[in-house]
């Protein structure tokens, strides 16, 4: 089969497309062939050499796919010829590519296979972060960091769906337009306003339930004087700084709560139980129409590369895909 390898650690030119053998399903896992697959943040990390894989994992980029099921492990074989999109370690960028049982949701008929492979990388981060680790819930204001990212987009959709007023921070007026337009409340460029006092403006001084960032470093300290008492703020990347300095005090103070997590390296168990909750609470809204990811471009699996620069510019809105002809 085709994939595409990193060849060493560099910039996008090091994505290859390579020769491999086809993958084999083990037990509780299914092989399936590949329509497409999402491209992520943590995929542009491992491909710096920053990021590697969890041992055990497939070397080739690729953190979610869309396909059909052709061959399955013990435990898999009621997936076969049905059409899945599903939550993997590795190897999405390829024509082939095994996934857990436990990670695979069905593709409804209104979903295009481009968009479900949109899908699990970002509905799996968005509901373990802001939902449960950050308890958003009905009637909450959310701050969300990168308002047009694929992460941003989706917690303006899920939030629009679960009755949260949810802001966001934008590199641009065009962005902050675009995610009016998706949804959330109030957009506020980062380049030109101050989103401590946008917030608090916004919110008449009460601040938000809940902040999502995957900025980190000096963004800390200003993402807690937005929160309100006994406000929850969730780390999910560190793009500006992996350290902060944070006023201990006001954390005792005002009862404010910080958390954060990373996805990939949780086990198949952790991911299975979340992929069992969405089916039950969101997949209900994606079978009705009433949510698909943002789809900013797509290109051909060879032309992973210049996916890679699209995203590494920071000028996508919502999801960048490679579709598996």
């Amino acid at each position: 089969m085709t994939a595409i390898e990193i060849s060493e650690p560099g910039g996008p030119e090091v994505l290859k497309a390579v020769q491999r053998p086809v993958p084999v399903a083990g037990p509780g896992e299914v092989l399936v062939k590949v329509a497409a697959a999402g491209v992520n943040r943590p995929d542009v990390l491992q491909r710096l050499g920053a990021y590697p894989p969890p041992p055990g994992a497939s070397d080739i980029p690729g953190l979610e796919i869309s396909g059909t099921v052709v061959a399955a492990g013990e435990g898999g074989a009621q997936l076969i010829g049905t059409k899945v999109c599903a939550l993997v370690a590795g190897g999405g960028y390829a024509e082939y590519c095994v996934a857990p049982v436990g990670t695979c949701l069905p593709v409804p008929e209104v979903l295009r296979m481009i968009e479900a492979a949109a899908i699990p990388e970002t509905l799996f981060t968005v509901w373990i972060n802001l939902f449960e680790r950050g308890f958003a819930a009905d009637g909450d204001t959310v701050l969300v960091h990168g308002g047009t990212s694929g992460i941003g987009t989706m917690a303006i959709l899920l939030g629009n769906l679960f009755g949260l007023e949810v802001i966001v921070t934008c590199g641009s007026d065009d962005k902050c337009a675009s995610a009016v337009e998706l949804g959330a409340a109030h957009a506020i460029n980062y380049k030109e306003t101050d989103f401590v006092d946008a917030v608090e403006r916004w919110t008449e001084g009460r601040g938000v339930a809940v902040v999502l960032d995957m900025v980190g470093g000096d963004y800390v300290a200003r993402n807690l004087k937005c929160l309100a008492d006994d406000g929850r703020h969730v780390s999910i990347a560190v793009q500006r700084g992996a350290t902060a300095e944070v006023p201990i005090f006001e954390l005792m103070r005002r009862r404010l709560t910080m958390t954060g997590s990373t996805l990939r390296p949780r086990d198949v168990n952790f991911k299975t139980m979340v992929a069992d909750e969405l089916a039950k609470t969101v997949w209900p809204y994606v079978e009705g129409n009433r949510l698909k990811p943002v789809i900013d471009a797509t290109f051909p699996l060879a032309e992973a590369a210049a996916a890679h620069a699209r995203m590494e510019s920071g000028e996508h809105v919502g999801k960048i895909v490679l579709e598996i002809s």
